[in-house]
């Protein structure tokens, strides 16, 4: 989820026909659907996720996300690994099933523990697979990606983007002076 930033409903909607992995270099996932988890009584199929179109698009649009050689890597031992569902989907449990939420969160909550200090596992850093999404936005954006890319990457508006993770990007006014020096040849 982090390296191309996927809400975790569009990670379990990414089947293998959603991904350009080469051998090597930068691929590309289309994202095009996503698997949210709810009740089985507000579901159309009875089941626990229905696949969907994506959040604040049409029904059948899709949105291209690049993604660095590492993510490609680590979905191509997935799938060589674990294969994948009869659909396509990469991720799935041992009988073919989405993974629930609450499980999920449950093996994110002991990978913080371990990876984490005491300190850090006790605070709100990264306290939810969703906060993956977040960290990958506000790094795109500290690391100069233009607004517009980052918010079609992420399939927000540019609105919605800068009104929301505005203040990530806060304290750079020195590096913006140097680019516009550099802008204006001065």
């Amino acid at each position: 989820m982090y390296y191309a930033a996927l809400r975790p409903e569009e990670a379990a909607g990414l089947r293998r026909q959603n991904c350009d992995l080469p051998e090597q270099g930068w691929g590309l996932l289309t994202v095009e659907k996503a698997r949210p988890q709810a009740n089985k009584r507000w579901t159309n199929s009875g089941e626990t996720h229905n696949s969907r179109g994506l959040k604040h698009r049409a029904k059948d649009e899709t949105r291209l996300v690049p993604v660095p050689p590492v993510l490609v890597m680590i979905l191509r031992e997935h799938i060589d690994r674990y294969g994948v569902a009869p659909d396509g989907r990469l991720f799935r449990t041992a009988k073919g099933r989405p993974f629930s939420s609450s499980a999920y969160s449950g093996v994110w909550q002991q990978a913080r523990r371990v990876a984490f200090t005491a300190e850090q596992a006790a605070s709100p850093l990264a306290a939810r697979p969703y906060d993956l999404r977040h960290a990958a936005v506000s790094l795109w954006l500290n690391a100069g990606v233009p607004a517009t890319e980052v918010a079609e990457r992420a399939g927000h508006s540019v609105d919605v983007l800068l009104r929301v993770y505005a203040k990530c990007i806060e304290g750079q006014q020195a590096r913006a002076n140097g680019k516009i020096s550099e802008a204006l040849d001065v």
